[in-house]
């Protein structure tokens, strides 16, 4: 009917635009779900009802956290005391890097790791005199394997957990794994590929082990809350489905951290590019869900497996990798949820798809 094409054309136009990149995200996000709005595709009500508050708790509980800590020096002296402890050697230090990157975005947005690690990654190779591109590409692997290995470590994953009902916990035993075996084989990739070929001259890592990671400290007390307030918060997270409280009440406890920091600072902090970028994804999926569209495509994925449960697995978990290199991931996978939630509905058990995805 007109409302199903309707909701299918603008979603259709908002995905081009996200892919030739020709207008911000957020300006194709926003405009669409306004679009089906003037269009009376949704009410507002209905509107509202689509978004997932759950996700953009926790997205905007983080952000707030990340916007604190960083106010106290605590990643830049993670990543002097990590070159540090390398005792200047190239190889070493690219090696803890990709730890640290991996580790951080597995609790962090790893967009927000990559800027906070990277800078200090292109700081510390120009002092040794090498190419700094071998440890940027290793902290860009290891941002999205780290990410992949927690709950919170990717926004796709805090909106499969939220839909799926899926713990921290749950993404730790499964996907955790995953990412280490993972993580072992790049490094040893990475290790093959550059590793040996990278020698610099003695004076040079001395100039590293010069540094003093007590500079890059900005604010020594506001650095011991954060830790502690970081081991809180894995804590709560890590046991956030047995005490019945839901993940992003945890990410957005997270915000107490701010105490006596300038307020306006720290919300200046927030991608609010990026929450209003997820708030417009959902509504514009929550067209296609209201209009039936979505529950057609399901049953056409079923209909052309056959109901097979290991291929629909197999056929997500490609279709997943191969879309999501050209199409940014978060809607990819806004469009995907509730496609699987409705062979859900209809009795397919569909724990295997939501890992897949």
């Amino acid at each position: 009917n007109s409302m199903q094409i309707i909701s299918v054309v603008v979603f259709l136009i908002v995905m081009t635009a996200l892919v030739t990149e020709k207008v911000h995200r957020t300006a194709a996000a926003v405009s669409g779900a306004v679009l089906l709005l003037c269009l009376r595709v949704l009410t507002v009500d209905e509107a509202v009802g689509y978004i997932d508050f759950g996700t953009i708790g926790v997205l905007l509980g983080m952000m707030l956290f990340v916007a604190v800590v960083r106010n106290s020096g605590l990643f830049e002296y993670m990543a002097i005391k990590s070159a540090k402890i390398a005792k200047g050697s190239p190889w070493k230090i690219m090696l803890l890097f990709m730890i640290l990157t991996a580790v951080l975005s597995a609790f962090l947005d790893n967009v927000t790791t990559v800027l906070l690690v990277g800078p200090m990654a292109i700081s510390i190779a120009g002092i040794l005199g090498i190419d700094p591109v071998p440890f940027l590409l290793t902290q860009i692997l290891a941002s999205n394997i780290g990410g992949t290995a927690t709950l919170i470590g990717d926004p796709p994953n805090i909106m499969i957990g939220s839909k799926a009902g899926l713990s921290f916990a749950d993404f730790v035993v499964t996907t955790g794994p995953a990412g280490v075996i993972i993580m072992i084989v790049v490094c040893a990739l990475y290790y093959i590929v550059y590793g040996r070929r990278m020698v610099v001259a003695p004076e040079r890592m001395e100039a590293v082990m010069e540094l003093d990671e007590k500079r890059a400290v900005q604010d020594a007390g506001l650095m011991k809350k954060s830790l502690v307030m970081i081991a809180l918060i894995v804590l709560g997270f890590v046991s956030h489905s047995s005490l019945g409280v839901e993940s992003c009440v945890v990410a957005l406890a997270a915000a107490l951290l701010i105490g006596r920091q300038d307020i306006e600072e720290i919300v200046l902090g927030v991608e609010w590019s990026t929450i209003l970028f997820f708030t417009g994804l959902f509504v514009i999926v929550g067209g296609m869900v209201k209009c039936g569209v979505i529950t057609a495509l399901g049953n056409a994925l079923v209909s052309v497996t056959g109901g097979n449960v290991k291929l629909l697995m197999i056929l997500i978990l490609w279709g997943s990798a191969i879309f999501s290199s050209v199409l940014d991931n978060i809607p990819f996978v806004a469009t995907m949820i509730p496609l699987i939630l409705s062979m859900q509905a209809d009795g397919m058990n569909v724990t295997s798809l939501w890992w897949a995805l």
